[in-house]
């Protein structure tokens, strides 16, 4: 997969909603039903990070939800790559991004949305074809008003800002040209998760999913 084809592709997928979840899986009992009822909220596309040993099962288990499209997050090498694929994890995300891990991705067809949090990394990872990005850590660097800077002379790249991201300043990033989503994990807290409150994940859901729409 080319990185034209990979850039796409998760453009596409970032806009299917305004939220994409960024989920630390500690038990894969739940990784089904948390999956069913962020879909059924309206946030079908799952941001699954490789941060617990639950994660890749999760993936597999969230994989098989109608209407989720399931991803790896926080992937670091090219061995994250290989098993986030083999779990199958139909996206990848990245912090950052290495030539290992893109040629990886690529070599695997695995779509990645790679992280820059500045304009050298942006124009970098533009150059190679990757024009849909994670911004990354977000607030930390700059936030949304370092991110309407870089719309000027980076018009062509979208953006999809992660990292203190949250339903007070969800908005700010949303409303900007160059932002598509945004990564945030308050729509599954881990009192609910842990707690089984499906209902109350999918009323979350469902509210992270009208945001930017005002």
């Amino acid at each position: 997969m080319t990185p034209t084809e990979a850039s796409a592709f998760t453009h596409d997928i970032c806009r299917k909603a305004p939220i994409i979840p960024v989920l630390v899986v500690r038990d894969t009992k739940t990784a089904k039903p948390l999956a069913e009822a962020l879909v059924a909220g309206g946030l079908p596309v799952l941001e699954v990070t490789l941060r617990t040993p639950a994660a890749l099962e999760a993936i597999s288990q969230m994989a098989q939800v109608e209407g989720g499209i399931a991803g790896a997050g926080t992937l670091l090498t090219p061995d994250d790559v290989k098993r986030a694929v083999d779990a199958g994890a139909r996206f990848g995300v990245s912090p950052g991004a290495t030539d290992e891990l893109l040629d990886a991705a690529e070599a695997a067809g695995l779509p990645m949305l790679p992280g820059a949090a500045t304009a050298s990394e942006a124009m970098r990872l533009l150059a190679r074809g990757y024009d849909m990005l994670k911004f990354f850590p977000a607030e930390t660097s700059g936030g949304a008003p370092a991110l309407k800077a870089l719309a000027g002379p980076l018009p062509q790249v979208r953006f999809c800002p992660t990292g203190g991201v949250s339903p007070k300043n969800a908005e700010s990033y949303l409303s900007l040209p160059n932002v598509v989503c945004a990564g945030g994990s308050w729509v599954a807290p881990e009192d609910k998760v842990s707690g089984e409150d499906w209902a109350g994940i999918t009323e979350l859901a469902r509210s992270a999913s009208t945001l930017g729409q005002g």
